[in-house]
């Protein structure tokens, strides 16, 4: 097994990834055939039910095997992660319950390009960023991996205007959507980000049937138009698990 290159971006057929362990059984299966091996998350019970297994709420992926994760779970994941070879990194920032002390790790990754609330990015993330010379593109949505369903290096579909205007200055294709039509637990609804995930370096999966959502057809042209393909996890409805996280090919 090797190691995903980018954060959320998989450079060859996916072999492990992380969910959120209240996963539904079909979705699941589907992974599982597909040939993945899921890490399931663990609770963070700092924060609000419905985000509390997130798993891009609890640690953010870097390049290859590191990876940055909260202190409120961190021994979990060393314990589950050290095995596969990953340096798994203490964050500086504990999650708490509210916003926008829940949003450190929730950075959208993909490029040389770097989405979030800058104010509030944990610092071991923000040394890397620095560090490699990746581009910071600050928005007030500080939920950015959740809002932003990446398709490629230079491509993202987000329902968050705020997003496409920050990156109309930068060289980054978006598809805005329409907000909503996405299931969030006990919250009004979820995020195309947050119910998505990269499975191979041709494939974005979609945690449920993305033909339910209004703008599927929108959604299918600006991802085959990529040269990729759309694979359904479930025919349920679309479910905001806070993203698949690739980890190893």
């Amino acid at each position: 097994m090797k190691f995903v290159k980018e954060s959320f971006l998989a450079n060859g057929p996916l072999s492990v990834a992380v969910v959120d362990k209240r996963i539904t059984h079909n979705m699941q299966n589907t992974l599982l055939d597909l040939g993945i091996k899921i890490i399931e998350t663990t609770e963070c019970p700092n924060t609000y039910n419905a985000i509390k297994c997130h798993p891009d709420i609890s640690l953010c992926k870097l390049y290859d095997n590191n990876i940055v994760v909260a202190p409120n779970v961190y021994d979990y994941y060393l314990k589950t992660l050290k095995n596969y070879g990953f340096n798994v990194i203490k964050g500086s920032s504990l999650i708490q319950n509210k916003y926008p002390y829940n949003i450190s790790y929730n950075v959208a990754l993909f490029g040389n390009y770097a989405i979030h609330n800058f104010k509030y990015t944990d610092p071991k993330i923000l040394e890397f960023i620095n560090k490699n010379k990746i581009q910071k593109i600050d928005v007030k949505q500080g939920y950015s991996k959740c809002s932003i369903c990446i398709v490629d290096e230079k491509s993202i579909i987000t329902s968050d205007e705020g997003i496409v205007k920050a990156c109309s200055e930068f060289d980054i294709d978006c598809l805005l959507i329409t907000q909503g039509f996405i299931d969030l637990f006990d919250m009004n609804y979820g995020f195309i980000g947050g119910c998505s995930g990269s499975i191979s370096n041709d494939t974005i999966a979609f945690f449920g049937d993305i033909k339910k959502h209004p703008d599927y057809e929108k959604i299918f042209k600006f991802i085959t138009n990529k040269n990729k393909k759309i694979v359904c996890l479930s025919e349920e409805n679309l479910l905001d698990l806070g993203s698949l996280i690739p980890l190893l090919l």
